[in-house]
């Protein structure tokens, strides 16, 4: 579920309220400029698509039915706008994302193949197929798939489909690095100083690399979206970073040109929303600042920049209108830059498509981009000038994944969403999101859970919601890395405003090890943990009671809960005792009061602990003593149990950790790319073993120490699971 941008919807509802809007909102050809709102009437604007039955003139005809050539969450939201202009859908999709939440939300569907993306959301027969099957007139792509194909657009012109983009001259350009770059230069946008022309082998990338100078960025002439993309500081790391770079992308946009340029250090990287017509008009939507990031993919975006001034912002926006317009471009599309300390800017690539980043435009500007993109499509003008564009209080975005962010910021997990549960009850809380309990999160797609979008008046409020919201949201089944989208949004430097590309990597430079807890946050902890705990004891004794009834016995009243609790092997002596809805928790002879309805079937659990609130989650608890808590985004395990259980557990024997030195076990789900070594090999530490292809990225496993291979467990094309083994060494 999402909340879109509208305009009459607003007067309606406003309407039934008895709230008088301002005027400049009866303008039925205006953009329903949020610059007039007050901060309250803005909350209008935060509506549910369901909700939406206008905001879209009914007299402009545009198309009867659209085909949505994608998947999960960006075929949702393309979906939801479609049905709020009364325009039907198509799905398309494989036979593993039949039952898929875009399926149903869809008139019709149609299977275009198998589970790998080669054979379906990238089977170009097979789409064609499904839309002469189906009628459709145009055909959204979304992002990543088809939606930057030059040969899909002309394969659509060809049967008089329309193609919800620019035209095939504005993707050949800008798609290929080599000639936007020729081409920005040519309209007198800042670029980067590099090569410009396809490297031909890893020797002339070396030589290349060279005359430039260290340290160079390797990336492919098609991409986009983090893949096929290495940092090379040295002529081995070149030879390498041709080589991954060139098989990623070819696995993933079916072109393994690659270009090389200098690599900039330490830059932001802001991106300018631009939206053109068919009839020469262009305008800028202001900016995205997306420097957090990992493996060169945006983790955490924003709009607007903290760091960005009214002279830089309308520079770079003119600048991105000049390169629009010098390719005739008419869509909503994204040029990209980088920009060093001192505010210079330089052209990094465009991206002719939405973005997975656009919900953060829409909320400080007011505009349905997907309904833009359909109106510009069907011939229309724009309806704005550069003076409608306001900016309106500040968004932030968060790209929840399943992935382990503990496992180089981010490696994916798969499986199957036990529990899924959604923080759109906070106000202000946008989720776009293609998945519902029991989605399989597999290895051949993006392992996006969904996008959490916070909008607030400034960028304090914006951000106090996103941890609100992060604490609120349930994810259970899959390994997801809200852990690390907190600790970013809470950090002291990202709310400065001190950000960069490395961010992450300066932050955690021996990788992210989740909240370091304060004493007092520890305290805080260990007093929720026991209060659950004594929680859960006195429910067993009242079912207990209940099942014994027939058979009167007396139940032992427990004043007071001696426990012993174990958090980071640490041993903390706990006394707990309750009256109603509060506990009154002594930790290591500090007193604590821990107050909450205590509804153990709920997933969340809304706590107040010396008056300070906090939202948790009990994620497991088993006989054992141990359970896990999400506290803080973060999860920690602890072992409670009480006093006499733990004088009894010294007795018990731990079993022995299992000695990792010399195997090689498989860090995620994915695919063996290739197999290096043999049966009787000597390998050196640090040396690459295989390669693991996950989600279109390809990882280097390498060995942790020297030795002789003594067996290999798999092949090239097998398909492994987090954890399986690989390699072992003698």
């Amino acid at each position: 579920m999402a909340w879109l941008w509208v305009g009459a919807a607003v007067l309606v509802r406003a309407g039934r309220r008895g709230r008088r809007l301002p005027q400049p909102l009866m303008r039925s050809s205006a953009l329903w400029t949020l610059k007039h709102l007050r901060c309250q009437d803005r909350q209008y604007l935060l509506m549910s698509a369901s909700e939406c039955c206008s905001g879209y003139d009914s007299n402009e005809k545009t198309f009867d039915k659209i085909l949505i050539a994608n998947r999960g969450e960006i075929a949702c939201r393309v979906i939801k706008t479609c049905k709020k202009m009364g325009i039907k859908t198509v799905a398309i999709h494989s036979d593993v994302d039949a039952s898929s939440v875009h399926v149903k939300m869809a008139d019709e569907a149609v299977c275009v193949g198998p589970a790998p993306t080669s054979k379906s959301y990238l089977n170009m027969d097979a789409i064609m197929e499904a839309i002469k099957k189906t009628r459709a007139q145009a055909v959204h792509p979304g992002y990543g798939f088809l939606s930057e194909n030059k040969e899909f657009a002309k394969c659509l012109a060809a049967e008089d489909v329309i193609f919800i983009g620019p035209d095939t001259h504005a993707i050949q350009a800008m798609g290929d690095k080599i000639e936007s770059k020729l081409l920005a230069k040519k309209a007198k946008v800042n670029t980067i100083p590099g090569f410009d022309g396809v490297v031909k082998d890893a020797d002339e990338a070396v030589r290349i690399a060279r005359e430039i100078g260290y340290p160079v960025m390797i990336k492919a002439s098609a991409g986009g979206g983090g893949k096929g993309m290495r940092i090379a500081w040295d002529d081995e790391e070149t030879r390498d970073g041709f080589r991954f770079s060139s098989q990623e992308a070819a696995s993933s946009f079916g072109d393994d040109r690659l270009l090389i340029e200098k690599f900039i250090d330490n830059p932001r990287h802001i991106e300018i929303q631009v939206l053109g017509d068919k009839h020469g008009n262009a305008l800028w939507l202001n900016e995205r600042e997306c420097s957090i990031q990992r493996r060169n993919q945006k983790v955490v975006e924003e709009a607007p920049s903290i760091f960005l001034d009214s002279e830089t912002r309308r520079a770079m926006g003119e600048q991105a209108v000049a390169l629009a317009k010098a390719v005739k471009y008419s869509s909503a599309g994204t040029v990209e830059f980088l920009v060093d300390s001192k505010k210079n800017f330089y052209f990094l690539e465009m991206n002719t498509r939405l973005q997975v980043e656009h919900p953060v435009t829409e909320c400080i500007t007011g505009l349905d981009l997907v309904q833009e993109m359909i109106r510009v499509a069907k011939g229309y003008p724009l309806r704005h000038t550069q003076a409608d564009i306001p900016i309106n209080g500040w968004a932030v975005e968060c790209r929840v994944y399943a992935e382990d962010p503990y496992k180089s910021f981010g490696l994916p997990s798969i499986g199957r969403l036990s529990q899924y549960q959604e923080p759109i009850h906070l106000p202000g809380v946008r989720v776009d999101s293609g998945i519902q309990p029991g989605s399989d999160i597999s290895i051949y797609y993006d392992p996006m859970i969904s996008k959490l979008i916070t909008y607030g008046s400034d960028r304090t409020e914006a951000l106090k919601r996103m941890e609100d919201a992060l604490d609120n949201y349930v994810i259970r089944g899959v390994t997801h890395n809200i852990a690390l989208l907190r600790e970013v949004i809470i950090n002291s430097r990202f709310i400065e405003g001190d950000i960069n590309t490395k961010f992450l990597s300066d932050m955690y430079p021996d990788g992210f090890k989740g909240h370091q807890l304060t004493e007092n946050e520890r305290n805080q902890l260990l007093a929720i943990a026991s209060s659950l705990f004594v929680a859960f004891q006195l429910r067993a004794q009242r079912f207990q009671e209940h099942e014994s009834s027939r058979v009167p016995t007396i139940q032992p009243q427990v004043a007071n809960w001696e426990l012993s609790v174990k958090l980071h092997d640490e041993v903390h002596t706990v006394v707990a005792s309750n009256s109603g809805p509060t506990f009154s928790v002594e930790v290591d002879g500090l007193k604590l009061n821990v107050t909450s309805t205590w509804n153990l079937a709920s997933p969340l659990l809304s706590v107040s602990v010396d008056g300070t609130q906090r939202t948790v989650q009990c994620l497991s608890r088993e006989a054992g003593g141990n359970m896990s808590i999400q506290f803080l985004g973060t999860v920690y395990k602890v072992h409670i149990l009480t006093k006499l259980a733990a004088e009894m557990n010294k007795f018990m024997l731990e079993k022995a950790a299992e000695d990792t030195s010399s195997i090689l076990r498989s860090p995620m789900p994915g695919v063996v790319v290739t197999i290096s070594v043999k049966p009787g090999d000597m390998v050196a530490e640090g040396q690459e073993i295989c390669v693991i292809e996950a989600m279109k990225m390809q990882n280097s496993m390498t060995a942790g120490k020297t030795g002789k291979v003594k067996s290999v467990r798999c092949k090239a094309g097998d398909t492994v699971g987090e954890g399986d083994l690989l390699v072992e060494l003698e």
